[in-house]
């Protein structure tokens, strides 16, 4: 488990990574609107599944939790509509 959490952060760093260092390219060609739009679709799913497929159960009557959730719920959907923004522009 440690190494699969391992690729994942780096995955999302890397990714975090092209974001700053090739912002032009992902706005700009046409490379980087396919690119976008995978990284537009990612954060969709991922939105989705914090609320479809994670049980409620896991932050019910948890303050602290629930606070996590919305937080990143929020932040997942900015990461998704700014990526479609970007792909259908």
């Amino acid at each position: 488990m440690t190494v699969h959490t391992f690729f994942i952060a780096l995955t999302l760093f890397l990714i975090g990574a092209l974001c700053f260092t090739s912002a032009l390219d992902l706005i700009n060609t046409k490379l980087g609107h396919s690119i976008t739009f995978g990284l537009g679709v990612f954060w969709s799913v991922r939105l989705f599944v914090q609320f479809f497929v994670y049980s409620p159960k896991l932050r019910k009557g948890k303050t602290f939790e629930t606070i996590i959730h919305i937080i990143f719920s929020l932040l997942w959907l900015y990461f998704a509509s700014v990526f479609l923004m970007i792909y259908f522009k």
